[in-house]
This record gives C-alpha cells, sequence and structure tokens, in this order.
C-alpha cells in the first residue's frame, strides 16, 4: 500500500470518526450523570436538518451551526423533562426521541422543501473547508511522510479538529474538575450528592446541555463537511455506533475516541476497497463491508455491556428523600 493511499484511508477515517467522536462524548456526559441517553441517534439526525434548512435559507455557517446546537439543547432539554423532572423511562424516552426525529425531519422537509424530504443544498460558501489547505499542499511533496501527514492530518476542517480536541477536554472536566467529581458521584450515588448540598437535578440538566451542543455540532458536520444537504435517515445508525463506543471505551473519552477511529477505519475501508481485488481473495463484496461497522456495533453491544463499570445510578430516576 502506497503512501497516498495510506494518507488517503487516515484522513477518510478521521473524517469519518468525527460525528461519532462528538455523539460518544456527549453520551459519556449524559451517562456519567445517570441518564441514560439512547436519543443520540434523533438528536444527531434532527441537528443535520435544521443546520441543513438553515444554511440552504439564510446562507451563514454560523447560524447552522447555531440553529444546530440549540435543537440539540432543546431536545436533551425534553429528555431531561420527561426523565429527571418527571422520572420517566430513559430508554422509553430516548426511543421516543429517535423516531420523533425521524418522522418529523421528513415532514418538516416535505412542507418546506417539497423535494421529498430532502432540503436544497447547503453552497460552497456555507460549507467548512479544511482549516490549513496551503500546509496540507505544501507537505504532499515530501517524501513517504508527506502524503500521510499532508492528507492525513492537516486537510481537516475546523470540527475534525475541535472533535479531537475536545476528548482532551471532556477527560479533563470529567476527571480534573470539581464539576466533573460532582458529575461522577451524581452518576454514582445521587442522594450522596443531594446530601452534600449539590442539586442533581440542576447537575443532570448541565450534563444534558452539554450532551445537546455536542449532538448539534455532530449533526451539523454531516451537512456542513460531509453531504451538502440533508437526506432523510442520513445518520445511518451513527448514534448507535457511538453509543457502542462509549461503552466499549467504557464510559472514557480517550478509550471512546478508539472505538470510534476504528468505525471510522471500517468505513473508510469499505469506501476505498469497492471494486479493488486482492490477492487470494478476489474483488471485496462491497456489501460485506458496508456492514461491518454495523455488525461491530451489536458484537458491542452484546458482548461488552455487561462487562463495563457501568455508573451505579445509571437509569436509576432520582427521588429526594424526605
Amino acid at each position: 500500500m502506497d503512501e497516498a493511499l495510506l494518507g488517503e484511508l487516515l484522513a477518510s477515517t478521521v473524517r469519518l470518526a468525527t460525528p461519532l467522536i462528538l455523539c460518544a462524548l456527549a453520551g459519556l456526559l449524559s451517562e456519567r450523570a445517570g441518564v441514560v441517553d439512547v436519543g443520540l441517534e434523533g438528536k444527531m439526525l434532527f441537528a443535520a436538518f435544521i443546520a441543513a434548512a438553515s444554511g440552504a435559507a439564510f446562507g451563514s455557517t454560523s447560524v447552522a451551526l447555531l440553529l444546530a446546537i440549540a435543537i440539540g439543547v432543546a431536545l436533551s432539554w425534553l429528555h431531561g423533562f420527561a426523565c429527571v423532572s418527571h422520572r420517566g423511562d430513559q430508554v422509553v424516552s430516548g426511543v421516543a426521541l429517535n423516531i420523533i426525529a425521524a418522522g418529523l425531519t421528513v415532514v418538516l422537509g416535505l412542507a418546506w422543501f417539497q423535494q421529498g424530504g430532502q432540503t436544497p443544498p447547503v453552497s460552497d460558501g456555507v460549507r467548512l473547508h479544511a482549516l490549513w489547505p496551503s500546509a496540507a499542499a505544501a507537505w504532499q511533496g515530501v517524501p513517504l511522510i508527506g502524503p500521510i501527514i499532508g492528507a492525513g492530518l492537516l486537510s481537516h476542517n475546523i470540527l475534525v479538529y475541535l472533535a479531537l480536541a475536545l476528548v482532551g477536554g471532556v477527560w479533563w472536566l470529567v476527571y480534573r474538575t470539581r464539576f466533573g467529581l460532582r458529575l461522577r458521584a451524581v452518576g454514582e450515588n445521587a442522594h450522596m450528592v443531594d446530601a452534600a448540598g449539590v442539586s442533581v437535578l440542576r447537575l443532570r440538566y448541565a450534563a444534558l446541555t452539554l450532551n445537546g451542543i455536542l449532538c448539534g455540532l455532530a449533526g451539523a458536520y454531516l451537512v456542513l463537511a460531509q453531504n451538502a444537504a440533508f437526506v432523510p435517515h442520513m445518520t445511518a445508525g451513527r448514534g448507535f455506533m457511538a453509543l457502542a463506543a462509549m461503552i466499549f471505551g467504557n464510559w472514557r473519552p480517550v478509550r471512546a475516541l478508539w472505538a470510534c477511529l476504528l468505525f471510522g477505519f471500517l468505513d473508510a475501508s469499505a469506501i476505498l476497497l469497492q471494486g479493488v481485488s486482492l490477492p487470494g481473495i478476489g474483488e471485496v463484496p462491497v456489501q460485506a463491508m458496508q456492514a461491518l461497522p454495523y455488525l461491530l456495533t451489536v458484537i458491542l453491544l452484546a458482548g461488552f455491556i455487561g462487562k463495563t463499570a457501568v455508573p451505579k445510578a445509571l437509569g436509576q430516576p432520582y427521588v429526594k428523600e424526605r
């Protein structure tokens, strides 16, 4: 495999893993606070729709990002209203968010744009582009490592680098700050946190707010960096992949990052190996490669969910002691 192909594979892996990283971090913050979030898929999907619709309507990247974040936070607060404030079933609420997003995005797309649920393409000026194109081009001429560094590491937009930086940021927040200590405590023993005079509801809503911001960024990325328009069900299970990566990573940011990169690598390989004939194997079936990330999701959820250190208060509604 030559350097150019390695560089392209690395670049595709990082790009495809970016929305998974953002969603996995979102789920980690929510579940560390004791709130199960299977609605990552729906929040990312709705944020993608809003980013596409507002980007096409207003022609502004900032407006598209802000509105995508706003809808992500609103849906997280809706989840909190049902589960934190009113102690509803957290899994049922998350599934309901996924169903609402899957249906309402299509209905609104039909009503607003009359394009079968799709949105008009976002203009090139609104989309996100490489942050350092000149540096990436300069490295391309360097032998051996040039294509890997240039195409693989320096050819990405700002949301890719932000997602990678947020892995370290979330790790620092969770393990090196007072807020993170309280967040982990409320996911382990909410009554102990309440006895210390800290509001359990406020902590969980704070976690859900950060969760919504990250889901909004993940959805906006799908439109502003990958596809130019919203397509119904375009998340294609990425929210569940992020959930599997978070569980496989044992609710730890860095471990979840590696799991997301593995999913991204499988997706990138499926794209690059289309029509390629391998020695001793022949032409790789495209369908088999495309199914690998989903198969891995099932394996991780089925095989590791009982072998991880689940936060003890995860999924348990908090009832204040009198």
